[in-house]
């Protein structure tokens, strides 16, 4: 019987245990497929929902744009099963990413199966307490910088216009604001002004996700974090 490594030993691996780590290796990333597959179904679901609502808007000069404030409704359903879908899909990939990085890469350029220290024990750890790697607020919104943000661009985009246009081209902006009215009930003003909150708020979701995830690579520095 082979003598037993110590955690962080700078020793190579047995050719069971490099068999072992290239199936954990090859499941880890048949699980990120999953659900990657996952993602990209909500994402077509979106895409459905507002190419139907445009439809329903467009089909006449006197057909109402309430479809597409509504369909926002359905986009937002679908972002949040969405981000809690990466939140999962995350973790397999990180997973799958720290196995290319620190025992596949340093095999095929070196030859050596130990670059940094502790990477096993940090992979080990990892599964033996499983925790999310991304806030659900991070996955939120790096699934609107990568997706969302520019189907909700368009319906926005697409609503503005339908104000602008239907049923004949908008005089002047009162109009355009009256035309906003959702019944008795909302005025235009309102509408207008909670769709301009609505999706400046993505914007900034996005804008600030991108900051904190450059903030975090440089906070990083190469040290050794999953996730």
């Amino acid at each position: 019987m082979s003598e037993k490594r110590k955690p962080g030993e700078a020793s190579e691996f047995s050719a069971a245990e490099i068999g072992a780590l290239a199936h954990l290796y090859r499941g880890e990333v048949y699980r990120s497929t999953i659900w990657r597959t996952r993602l990209d179904t909500t994402t077509n679901w979106s895409v459905v929902t507002l190419g139907v609502a445009l439809s329903i808007t467009y089909s006449s000069p006197e057909a109402s744009p309430l479809p597409l404030l509504l369909v926002g409704i359905l986009i937002l359903l679908f972002l949040a099963l969405e981000a809690r879908r990466y939140r999962y899909f995350s973790v397999w990939r990180a997973r799958s990413r720290w196995l290319e990085k620190h025992f596949f890469v340093p095999m095929l350029r070196d030859g050596d199966l130990h670059t940094e220290e502790n990477w096993a024990t940090i992979l080990a750890a990892d599964y033996d307490h499983p925790t999310y790697h991304v806030t659900y607020l991070a996955s939120v919104a790096r699934r609107v910088r990568g997706n969302y943000l520019w189907i909700l661009l368009i319906q926005t985009a697409a609503y503005v216009g339908k104000l602008i246009v239907h049923p004949t081209a908008v005089p002047d902006l009162e109009t355009f604001i009256r035309r906003a009215d959702v019944g008795p009930l909302l005025p235009g003003e309102l509408v207008l002004g909670i769709g301009a909150l609505y999706i400046l708020s993505w914007v900034a979701l996005a804008v600030w996700i991108n900051r904190v995830d450059d903030r975090r690579i440089l906070e990083r520095g190469g040290t050794a974090t999953m996730g």
